[in-house]
């Protein structure tokens, strides 16, 4: 649809041969001064301008912003695209599917639901490292991953011929924002003619990796993004911009890996949720571009919304060198430099302004690691021995480490608490960015060089983001350096970071469990959250990828490596980590020599095309989807039954209990269905009535289009701590209809559910951090749940909560359940909630408390319904049923 063009903003910029539309910001008074970041959002108001929903106001609001003011502007964001990893993706297609006979239903056309915006989805999330640490790893891997996963992937080749504009990167090429900054960003779209800058909402909360090439984008609940590939733009407050200054270049010994865990402790100390970071400074086009990449993929752990960097030639460098076309390079210097976008040098530019400043000198960056169970908790490397000794305190290990006999592979050797049992180098995060890898591989080789092995119980991994990453070790010569010493390819995708880090071996896993070693993990990801990893490793760290394989030597985390050996050479001298630690100058002339452009040109030719298992797959046909009934893996959600075109109106809640009382950073990892299924789990007792095999119960991830399987996973993290009952970890709560039994949360939930009894959860601070999975909402709602009231809350899963129907509430200012002395044996009322009906949303609502012993008392709760278009969900029962309801009506 045309913009309104209330400022005359439509024009033309000629590239080349090339004519294109533009919406010019210099029409705008006070652009030239935003952020580059706002600059964005401005021109996204200027061509969706519809004097309706996106008015000439919002573009004034926007040009006029007051830097130093809270943000209380909502405007409407239409992202270019959407991008999806298979996890979150397969609900999503699952929900359209659905949705198209919802549509039929109320009597539209199912035709109707289809993306409007280019949706892509790359499967990385399914590969689990059963095999390691031998040659044939990858090719095994793969092979279960189909064996496991035929029936889902069957569905979304359904999904990629039944719907236009999506498209589907198959397993086996690399992780989901790898393959965004290497092949699917633009930086500059086009589109019918029109030019304008790439955005993107993404299933995933590291979406925010794309930042580093320019392009804003940020991970949002599955929830938004289908509503995004709906048309429906993402509501949103003008946001504070962080001014990010870096100087200095980073020292010898440090890694990119350490500038961005010294800046996540930056920012997460400072305080960034909600708001937009933007690098500047002399020190930024020193930063390269897999640099900036990394820093933006960790936004999420500091907290910010996005984390992103101007264009300037390093941008377009990169462009080149992964393959783009000269004519969209062209484009993308022409469009930045007359829209004022290009990353400000000169004298006489205009300096942006921001709402708040934090500086950093690369130069000061140390050597780090970060853990053992949050991304923001960094270590400096040299005081790792005893910030350990005084961790594993906190994991029940006072004084000596404890050790337990093992033979395996009949060789006997001691393992001991602080056993690195996992060194993976996994993730996008670090392995889209040559200096690390490149640092890594060519320590390996050192290693080897002075005969140095690596320990008998560690579980080595290498699953690079992408196949230009085997190009490039392939090219140096150094697989068989890192071959020798066990980190094999194992696969392309997220393994370890997501929790597919497969079992530990037979023997490990034994003794760790039989003696409750305190055993941990080493990986390159960017999450490290308790119970995420491995169900048998409690402690879990990150480092960049030379240093997984330092502690894969060392094979403890109690290790000191400026004062202990790493083994010895063979004249038996001692062997130290800066013996073998590469020098910088050798790792950047060997990427020289190794990292070409056509190795990037190679590898994404024909990427939708997939190999021979891919395209072999059976491909249902047709506009809707034929539902298995006997299916364990995708099923018909129940969202849309018995839905009516008018919504019924909202109403108060009385008589709720709790079903869960949570303490300060539960995560949507604790919320979410993730990692492996549990025999005796409601999860696996339902897969085993169904007559799955054990060995085929895969992962909650890979069940994500099953309902059933999913809401039996909610809440059912092995460390999540119920307050509700005491010194008990796992998925269990009181069922205060049984006299306070204690019993799982789903099975209390049934009987709750059966008696018609509403229930909430308690929470406390920075509920529902982590990653953007919409399974953490859903799985609320379909719990039962009507409301979270919560000291305070983690952007994306609040907005989901409201996009499933729960009302999520937070505790007056300085207050939460302690100071409010509530234990969770209560029955709640909450009222105040009906006032919605109206068309306005109440500020606070009245909580009554009634206590077992018949006491009551009440407060007042702060509702985070944070704009009108929420309100319009939350009254609609969700966000997929306010969609549903405008594209039929």
């Amino acid at each position: 649809m045309a913009s309104t063009n209330s400022f005359d903003a439509h024009g033309t910029l000629e590239v080349g041969d090339q004519s294109y539309e533009i919406y010019r910001l210099a029409s705008v008074e006070g652009s030239e001064t935003l952020p580059y970041s706002l600059k964005v959002l401005l021109e996204n108001l200027l061509r969706t301008e519809d004097g309706a929903n996106i008015t000439a106001d919002h573009i004034r609001a926007l040009g006029g912003w007051d830097e130093n003011a809270e943000p209380d502007t909502e405007i409407q964001f239409t992202p270019a695209r959407v991008i999806m990893q298979d996890f979150t993706g397969v609900p999503c297609v699952v929900d359209l599917a659905t949705m198209r006979e919802a549509v039929a239903e109320l009597g539209g056309d199912p035709a109707q639901i289809n993306p409007l915006a280019p949706a892509e989805l790359v499967i990385d999330h399914s590969v689990i490292i059963d095999v390691f640490g031998r040659a044939d790893a990858f090719e095994r891997n793969v092979e279960i991953e189909y064996q496991r996963n035929e029936e889902r992937y069957k569905f979304l080749r359904w999904g990629q011929t039944a719907f236009d504009d999506f498209k589907v990167v198959p397993p086996g090429t690399g992780i989901v924002h790898q393959v965004n900054i290497e092949h699917l960003a633009r930086t500059v779209m086009v589109r019918d003619g029109v030019a304008y800058p790439d955005t993107c909402v993404g299933t995933d909360s590291h979406t925010t990796m794309v930042n580093g090439l320019g392009v804003l984008g940020w991970g949002v609940g599955g929830i938004e993004a289908e509503a995004a590939m709906l048309g429906q733009p993402v509501s949103m407050l003008i946001p504070r911009v962080v001014g990010f200054k870096l100087s200095g270049s980073i020292p010898a010994g440090a890694t990119a890996t350490d500038v961005v865990l010294t800046i996540t402790e930056m920012l997460r100390k400072h305080g960034v949720v909600g708001k937009f970071v933007e690098f500047y400074g002399e020190g930024v086009s020193a930063v390269p571009l897999a640099n900036r990449a990394t820093i933006g993929n960790m936004s999420p752990e500091f907290g910010s919304t996005c984390a992103i960097f101007p264009i300037d030639d390093v941008t377009l460098e990169y462009l080149r060198l992964t393959g783009r076309s000269e004519e969209s390079v062209a484009l993308v210097e022409a469009y930045a430099k007359e829209q004022g976008m290009w990353l400000q040098a000169g004298p006489g530019q205009p300096e942006a302004r921001y709402s708040e400043y934090l500086e950093l000198d690369l130069s000061t960056v140390v050597p780090s690691i970060a853990g053992p169970k949050r991304p923001q908790d960094r270590i400096v490397l040299a005081e790792a021995k005893g910030q350990f000794a005084l961790d594993i305190k906190n994991y029940g290990v006072d004084g000596d480490l404890r050790e337990a006999e093992v033979t395996r592979d009949g060789q006997s050797f001691g393992l001991k608490d602080g056993a690195v049992v996992i060194a993976s180098i996994t993730s996008c995060t670090n392995t889209s960015n040559p200096s690390v890898m490149m640092a890594a591989a060519m320590l390996a080789k050192n290693a080897v060089d002075k005969g140095l092995t690596v320990a008998p119980w560690v579980k080595t991994s290498m699953a690079p983001g992408s196949k230009v990453v085997t190009g490039y070790y392939e090219k140096a010569g150094m697989w068989p350096y890192l071959e020798k010493l066990g980190f094999h390819l194992v696969g392309y995708g997220c393994t370890t970071c997501i929790g597919n880090s497969g079992p530990l071996p037979e023997e490990i896993s034994a003794a760790v469990n039989e003696h409750d070693l305190s055993v941990v993990s080493v990986l390159s990801g960017n999450r490290n959250f308790e119970g995420r990893i491995n169900p048998d490793v409690k402690m879990n760290y990150l480092a960049s990828p030379p240093l997984v394989i330092a502690y894969a030597l060392a094979g403890t985390m109690a290790f000191d490596f400026d004062l202990d050996p790493l083994g010895q050479d063979q004249a038996g001298n001692d062997v130290f980590l800066k013996d073998i630690w590469p020098a910088p100058a050798d790792v950047e002339a060997t990427i020289q020599q190794a990292l070409s452009q056509d190795l990037f040109t190679t590898d994404y030719a024909d990427v939708f095309a997939g190999d021979q298992r891919w395209q072999s797959l059976p491909t249902p046909e047709g506009n809707t989807f034929e539902w298995d009934a006997d299916s364990t893996y995708v099923r018909k959600p129940p969202y849309f039954d018995g839905m009516a075109m008018e919504p019924a109106p909202v109403s108060d809640i009385s008589g709720a209990r709790v079903l869960a009382k949570l303490g300060d950073s539960v995560t949507t990892d604790h919320i979410s269905p993730a990692g492996s299924i549990k025999a005796d789990s409601p999860a696996g007792t339902y897969l085993a009535e169904h007559g799955v095999e054990r060995k085929d119960f895969n992962s909650y991830g890979s069940r994500r289009g099953n309902h059933e399987v999913m809401i039996r996973g909610t809440f059912a993290n092995i460390r999540l701590k119920n307050l509700l009952l005491d010194g008990v970890e796992g998925g269990f709560t009181r069922n205060f209809l049984d006299g306070g039994e204690q019993t799982t949360i789903y099975d209390a939930s049934a009987a709750y559910q059966a008696a018609g009894v509403p229930l909430v959860v308690l929470a406390g601070k920075e509920y529902g951090s982590g990653s953007s999975r919409d399974w953490a909402a859903k799985g609320t709602a379909l719990l039962g749940v009507r409301a979270v009231i919560a000291e305070s809350y983690e952007r994306i899963h609040r907005s989901n909560l409201i996009g499933m129907g729960v009302l999520p509430l937070q505790y007056p200012k300085g207050q939460n359940a302690e100071s409010l002395g509530l234990s969770g044996t209560e029955t709640f009322s909450i009222t105040g909630v009906e006032e919605l009906n109206s068309g306005t949303t109440p500020r606070t609502v009245k909580v009554g408390v009634t206590r077992e012993d018949g006491s009551t008392s009440e407060f007042d709760a702060v509702v985070r319904i944070d704009t009108p278009g929420e309100a319009d969900y939350y009254r609609n029962g969700g966000i997929l049923q306010y969609v549903l309801r405008s594209l039929v009506s």
